[in-house]
């Protein structure tokens, strides 16, 4: 499974990238996590909000930072 985290580098952005791996860790899982900061390419997947998160190049979340409860819920489905 390949993990987009899609932002500008910001605080947000960031803290949703450790929150992803946080949760993949948990998880025991090695998924690809990549961090897709070309505003070009965030425009591709139609998302006006970041951060937002894209798995297996399908949008699951924007605009927010979810717990690593919630995102340990949202990667195991």
């Amino acid at each position: 499974m390949v993990i987009k985290v899609l932002g500008s580098g910001c605080a947000n952005c960031n803290r949703l990238e450790e929150r992803v791996r946080e949760a993949l860790a948990r998880l025991g899982r090695d998924d690809e996590v990549v961090h897709v900061s070309d505003i070009a390419e965030i425009m591709r997947y139609g998302v006006m909000s970041t951060p937002a998160l894209v798995v297996d190049e399908e949008v699951r979340l924007a605009g927010r930072v979810p717990s690593v409860e919630d995102l340990m819920a949202l990667l195991s489905r």
